[in-house]
């Protein structure tokens, strides 16, 4: 069995050094909904946990799944909807999603049916743009609806009825220009002519590297930033949040 994960990018390194903090130990039952290119999945399958992605665009999907099954890790990669693989009362310990409800036009509707997934006790764990002001012409070309104030999404996961709310920002300061940097691709190279599935669909692809080297330079690349946005848990152009279902 290989021990080499797969490449995060630099946004998803940034992202991960916060969610490893926050997810909870193995061994536990997870599903994470758009799951992407499996580079979480991975490490959640490595760490352990008995894991299941969800993913609707089929590109990603085949290489979330070959990039479990030639790390000879065990897990699951399902092309389609949760709907179509789940039902409520599952009872998974976490059900996770990064990157993912700013792409539903229903949001509060979704996060509901995900908590009926959830065991009592069990963990709700996203992650999603932030603030609404910064709003700009990437986050159009891949299809998000918004980006999220803190409290909005408190008052979110409080509504799907979450108890033991958390939070925080991540991403500053290498995040914004990060973000400013894909701004001009945006304007310079992505087409807008095009319907919001299919930029939801392409924006699991974007900026992904996929061999190990880019992964060693990604990592070493983003740890200064890492270690600085630890520091910086209310500043930054993203946010993770999470919440648990009342026993």
């Amino acid at each position: 069995m290989t021990t080499t994960a797969p490449p995060l990018t630099l946004f998803g390194s940034l992202r991960w050094d916060v969610v490893r903090r926050v997810f909870p130990p193995g061994p536990a039952r997870v599903l994470e909904i758009g799951c992407g290119q499996g580079a979480v999945g991975a490490r959640l399958a490595a760490a352990g946990h008995d894991y299941t992605g969800v993913e609707l665009d089929g590109a990603s999907a085949d290489v979330a799944a070959a990039r479990l099954t030639d790390a000879g890790l065990p897990g699951q990669v399902v092309h389609g909807s949760v709907e179509a693989l789940v039902r409520p009362g599952a009872g998974y310990d976490v059900v996770c999603a990064f990157e993912v409800l700013e792409h539903l036009e229903d949001d509060a509707g979704a996060l509901a049916s995900w908590v009926e997934l959830l065991r009592p006790g069990g963990l709700v764990l996203v992650s999603t743009p932030a603030w609404q002001s910064r709003y700009g012409p990437m986050d159009a070309a891949v299809g998000h609806h918004r980006r999220y104030e803190p409290a909005q999404m408190r008052a979110l996961l409080a509504e799907a009825g979450l108890t033991d709310l958390g939070g925080r920002l991540y991403g500053a300061p290498l995040g914004y220009a990060l973000e400013a940097v894909r701004n001009q691709v945006a304007r310079r190279r992505l087409d807008d002519r095009t319907t919001t599935a299919e930029r939801t669909a392409r924006s699991g692809r974007l900026f992904q590297p996929s061999s190990a080297l880019q992964g060693t330079v990604t990592a070493a690349a983003t740890w200064p930033f890492r270690v600085v946005q630890r520091a910086l848990p209310q500043t930054g152009p993203a946010l993770v949040a999470w919440g648990t279902r009342p026993a």
